[in-house]
């Protein structure tokens, strides 16, 4: 007889084993199960009162929604955020009975909500987390490329229109803040608004997926964001990660071949939004039809915004400024656009923001935000007593002086309106950069795609979140030292005379090269730098320091359009435009200027294989080839970066 058989027959005879319960479990009640079947716990010392509500949208779909209430709130303003990252994760970290530590952490102005008492509210939306309904990444709104009666406009509309009918605790006034895809649902709830959505704040929003923000870069895809896609498109609850068994991205992304060989070795031609990207690498009505800023500029302005860009944000560092300059010239008396740019990488703002990098800012650059800017202006408009908020139309921190700027319009350097003037720095003989147009030549370099370039000095860590104190972290790397990268043959470095006095440059700088490849395709990689003197008496460690500005890639099968890729002509000097992102800098004097040229950004972006083919996604190893890469000097039409320079 099992052991196990007579054990039971023993403990029957003992009448110890008890009948079994509710599920089949087995229970002794000589020694009864010490977990009750149902507990609540108490609310001892707790500050705030959070609820649970699944808000019903127009077309009967539920979607997950946190309210956070401050303890004996009455007539208090509403904040709301709509995230795919987790509302209850957002709303409520669990060991704090106080609101302020309680949400402490991502999209989440913790002092700014006590200190003013707003009711916080997050909410889950349409597909993802505790929501019902279907995911699509940044839905567009209805019409073309969204035939449902549905889109992220309609849900806050629908959000906003319970909240007001269902929190009595509230004075009926709605504010929308978010980072990142929330500041694209910031943005996105201005269209069609709720007549109670008294204000909105897109901080480093996605607005424009193509050009400039998350997925491509003037057509260079970016490859290090597929783990992102996996992760976010794989399942509701984003839980199942991304591995890849490499310590190096560099290596990983180089073996795996193009990124649709990647993404097929990763099992993605399941997720929908991955073949979205496969079919639309060109800048076609998929994308441009969803593009917020250009949806944004045929619409009315009702809502209050407060737009806030990062300098140094390495996800989305375009499209903020894209629907700044979409919206302002119809705001001329600055009633329904304001704008914030920050010394910050992504979703910094929330942060003591002291320093970045390497980089001492000077002060608290975040706390200075909250309580200077963002405080005053949530309050205006959302609390009954407050009084109308003095703050400027654009306010502006200056890297390299370290000071913040009250301005009326952008680009300017003072409050009347001091507008830059375009100055060209050419590219010059034996590696200099100057202001004269120079004799004609050229510089060489062989660009090839089986030692693409590294963006950052290497092993490279997978795109991440992560600490910035970590060397190998994601966020801050945009104010990498680029001395590493100077030293290859396959980057073109040309630097300017020590500067005699300091320079500022406000805007954004614009890329004319005049260039020609032995390819048929070509990547353009162009950086704005500023190189500090070789000792630095108060932080020797910056002595020689080479300070990204502002950097950017162009894919050349876009020179004559967007929407039209086409082969380059071998051999043949051909132009090309394109604009650096947006710049508040001053070169200080000691300091000098410099511009880096490179075809290859790796593995950030996907290699360009430098041979033409319909779609790079589908490049096969046969299409990458060695170019000979030619940046010509020509005088006035050579190749030069034109910089924004106030005084």
């Amino acid at each position: 007889m099992h052991a196990l058989l007579r054990l039971g027959i023993v403990a029957l005879a003992a009448g110890v084993l008890a009948t079994p319960a509710v599920g089949g479990e087995k229970t002794y009640k000589d020694l009864p199960t010490e977990t009750p079947a149902h507990f609540t716990p108490t609310k001892a010392g707790f500050d705030f009162e959070r609820r649970t509500v699944d808000i019903p949208m127009r077309d009967g779909v539920k979607l997950h929604t946190v309210i956070l209430l401050p303890k004996g709130a009455t007539r208090a303003g509403m904040l709301l955020t709509r995230t795919p990252y987790g509302a209850d994760g957002m709303g409520h970290r669990g060991d704090s009975p106080h609101l302020g530590p309680a949400l402490r952490g991502y999209d989440n102005p913790s002092d700014v909500i006590v200190q003013d008492g707003y009711i916080r509210v997050i909410q889950d939306i349409r597909g993802k987390h505790g929501s019902e309904g279907d995911f699509v990444m940044n839905r567009p709104p209805i019409g073309p490329g969204n035939p449902t009666p549905v889109d992220e406009s309609s849900d806050i509309y629908d959000t906003i229109d319970w909240l007001v009918k269902h929190v009595p605790e509230s004075n009926g006034k709605v504010g929308i803040i978010g980072i990142s895809y929330d500041g694209f649902e910031a943005m996105i709830a201005t269209i069609h608004p709720h007549p109670a959505l008294k204000v909105a704040v897109p901080i480093n929003p996605m607005i424009d997926g193509w050009m400039g923000d998350d997925w491509f870069h003037r057509g260079a895809f970016r490859q290090q964001m597929i783990p992102y896609i996996y992760g976010m498109v794989n399942s509701r609850e984003s839980n199942i990660g991304w591995t890849s068994g490499y310590r190096d991205d560099y290596d990983l992304y180089l073996r795996g071949g193009s990124a649709g060989d990647i993404g097929r070795a990763y099992g993605m031609e399941a997720l929908g939004f991955w073949q979205k990207v496969l079919a639309h690498p060109a800048y076609d009505s998929f994308w441009s039809e969803q593009a917020l800023d250009k949806i944004a500029a045929k619409e009315p302005m009702t809502v209050p915004t407060m737009l806030v860009h990062s300098l140094w944000d390495q996800e989305d560092n375009y499209g903020d400024m894209a629907v700044y300059r979409a919206l302002a010239p119809r705001d001329p008396d600055h009633k329904k656009v304001w704008l914030v740019i920050g010394p910050w990488r992504h979703a910094k703002t929330w942060e003591k923001a002291n320093t970045i990098g390497a980089l001492d800012l000077g002060s608290d650059t975040g706390t200075t935000f909250r309580q200077d800017i963002l405080r005053p202006f949530l309050a205006q408009y959302l609390k009954d007593d407050a009084p109308k908020a003095d703050i400027a139309p654009v306010n502006a921190f200056v890297t390299g002086d370290n000071t913040w700027r009250k301005l009326d319009t952008w680009p300017s350097a003072c409050r009347s309106g001091c507008a830059p003037t375009m100055q060209r720095w050419y590219a010059e003989a034996d590696g200099g950069l100057g202001v004269t147009a120079p004799a004609q030549g050229s510089d060489d370099y062989v660009s090839d795609p089986a030692k693409p370039v590294p963006y950052r000095v290497r092993p490279i860590q997978a795109w991440s979140h992560g600490a910035p104190d970590q060397i190998d972290s994601w966020p801050e790397w945009l104010v990498d030292d680029q001395r590493q990268f100077a030293t290859r043959t396959d980057v073109l470095t040309y630097v300017s005379p020590v500067l005699d006095k300091p320079m500022g440059v406000a805007g954004e700088p614009l890329v004319h090269l005049l260039a020609s490849t032995s390819g048929t395709d070509s990547d353009w990689v162009v950086k704005l730098i500023d190189v500090y003197p070789d000792e630095v008496d108060e932080k020797p460690s910056m002595g020689g320091y080479q300070l990204p500005i502002a950097m950017e890639i162009f894919r050349g099968r876009y020179r004559e359009g967007y929407d039209k890729p086409a082969a380059l002509t071998p051999d043949k000097p051909l132009d090309y435009r394109f604009p650096l992102p947006t710049v508040n800098h001053v070169f200080a004097p000691g300091h000098r200027v410099m511009v880096q040229i490179q075809s290859s950004w790796f593995p950030l972006y996907d290699r360009n294989p430098q041979t033409f083919v319909p779609n790079i996604f589908n490049a096969k190893p046969g299409d990458y080839q060695k170019a000979t890469q030619k940046i010509v000097r020509d005088g006035n039409n050579g190749t030069f970066v034109e910089l924004p320079v106030v005084r």
